[in-house]
């Protein structure tokens, strides 16, 4: 009896765990599971601040954060990715691209989040096995060319989240849709992320799924290499519930501050035509960060990135959690 308590009980703690490290980037939205949903899956998205869903690149891993973009991207196209995130935890993935046609584009994403593994015990210490967590991702992605500047897309992410013997499951769709004028190097998107239902929990733990409505434009500069972002985030949730209050202030954020916390700008410095500079700031992670007691480089991203005629590699920095930094690198490759 003591030896099934004593493994029921570090269970329900690496749970436990798991669901912290995964929600504390994202404050006080605990009310909302499967939040890796949320971490970027392309280095270049971010380097500008870890959400972008405008910019139009040749990146295999875009459809993550707007469907619609994939109609930017080349066919036949291989990519992987990998992201340090917190302790012993990553965050890796793989996508293939193929273009149908003129205006038929699709992908399919596979995305783990490992959180490692942990000695199972008994009261004496003796070692019994090893368990370990883990959310896994399946996104087939469809894009589709409406005219020379406006195309659409939507993405289907199934979840599958495995913490020892307990698991959950939850199905979501993004849908996103993207005008580019090539002439002016002007982007304009819209997404709105993760809506679906989670179809079986833990221990009849209901987790919703961290519904996303996004607004993003990014503008290359006429006679500078310089192409800005600006993404306005999470825009349907205003209420001070939503967001980390510092100790000791009144538990209503400002409505500036509010504002501020959806907001997330970046910049691509064009330094040739295959070599690129990129940086970002997050207002609300830098918030969050400094609230949490980690001021040094909060909410400041960067990153820089290649392209050759068949091959693409980038890499990115960012501070998702108080006590460490993470790095990210893509690289794909055009078969």
């Amino acid at each position: 009896m003591t030896h099934y308590f004593n493994r029921e009980m570090k269970k329900s703690i690496i749970y436990i765990l798991c669901l912290l490290s995964v929600t504390s980037v994202w404050g006080q939205e605990s009310s909302s599971g499967y939040n890796t949903m949320k971490l970027p899956t392309s280095a270049r998205v971010a380097a500008l601040g870890g959400e972008n869903i405008s910019i139009v690149e040749d990146d295999a891993a875009i459809a993550w954060h707007n469907p619609a973009l994939l109609a930017n991207v080349s066919s036949n196209v291989l990519g992987l990715n990998f992201m340090t995130y917190f302790a012993d935890s990553k965050w890796m993935g793989a996508q293939y691209v193929r273009a149908f046609g003129d205006r038929h584009t699709g992908s399919i994403t596979a995305q783990m989040m490992s959180y490692g593994s942990a000695d199972e015990t008994d009261v004496q210490g003796n070692v019994l096995g090893t368990y370990s967590a883990k959310d896994i991702y399946i996104a087939p992605s469809y894009s589709y060319l409406f005219s020379d500047k406006w195309s659409g897309g939507a993405t289907l992410k199934m979840a599958f989240s495995s913490y020892a013997d307990y698991s959950a499951m939850a199905v979501g769709v993004d849908l996103g849709l993207n005008y580019y004028d090539e002439e002016t190097d002007l982007s304009v998107s819209a997404t709105l992320k993760n809506i679906g239902a989670e179809l079986s929990s833990f221990h009849d733990r209901e987790q919703h799924l961290p519904f996303v409505a996004q607004l993003g434009v990014s503008k290359g500069l006429a006679h500078m290499p310089l192409r800005l972002s600006l993404t306005l985030t999470d825009l349907t949730r205003w209420s001070s519930r939503y967001y980390v209050v510092e100790d000791g202030a009144d538990k209503k954020l400002s409505f500036s501050k509010k504002l501020l916390n959806h907001v997330v700008i970046g910049a691509d410095y064009f330094l040739t035509d295959n070599i690129s500079l990129s940086a970002g700031y997050n207002f609300r992670r830098s918030y969050e960060l400094k609230t949490a007691g980690s001021a040094k480089g909060a909410g400041l991203t960067a990153g820089a990135s290649l392209h050759l005629k068949r091959f693409m590699i980038s890499g990115a920095y960012a501070k998702y959690h108080k006590s460490t930094s993470s790095l990210m690198f893509n690289v794909s490759y055009a078969l």
